[in-house]
């Protein structure tokens, strides 16, 4: 009856449900904002990787080689606490959403790489005899197939977004 009480305390639950909601909605906004920017900002890397000149295209290979490489609390430290001396002052919010965004592109670009390299020659080939430009092969041909393919890895990072959100509490950001 005693551990019940202990680990149970309906009392207690009640009293600290206002701070967990608040806790819950901040968790909510850092993993949503951050897993929109490194989507949008992954599939842009992915892109420019494949289709940017040469030198372009080895600079986006480092960033993603390092982001990826760096663990997100080190990222987290660097973001608030290193860059005000370099005069970029961050909220812990916005803080949060860098370092989670910054990492979580670097992943969706090899995610999004990887799906439209996927895609077999035969398409470009296709949309080629048909005089399609290669914005119009891209958008309407190549990236609709890629998305079906890289949906199950793009939900693997948006959950591993959202759970590293808890390293936010290393920056005062109180969440969930």
């Amino acid at each position: 009856m005693d551990l019940i009480h202990t680990f149970l305390n309906v009392g207690v639950f009640v009293d600290s449900l206002p701070q967990l909601m608040r806790g819950l909605l901040v968790t909510l906004e850092i993993g949503f904002m951050s897993i929109v920017v490194g989507l949008a900002g992954g599939l842009l890397l992915s892109v420019a990787r494949l289709y940017a000149p040469r030198i372009l295209s080895i600079l986006i290979r480092g960033y993603i080689d390092i982001f990826r490489s760096i663990p997100l609390l080190v990222l987290l430290i660097v973001v608030y606490y290193a860059l005000p001396f370099v005069g970029i002052r961050l909220s812990a919010f916005l803080s949060a959403v860098t370092a989670l965004s910054l990492v979580s592109a670097a992943y969706t670009a090899e995610i999004f790489r990887a799906g439209i390299e996927a895609i077999p020659r035969g398409q470009f080939e296709a949309s080629a005899a048909l005089g399609l430009s290669e914005r119009h092969t891209m958008v309407d041909v190549v990236l609709p197939q890629a998305v079906r393919i890289v949906i199950p890895p793009l939900t693997n990072n948006c959950i591993n977004v959202l759970k590293d959100t808890a390293l936010a509490s290393v920056v005062a950001m109180p969440d969930l």
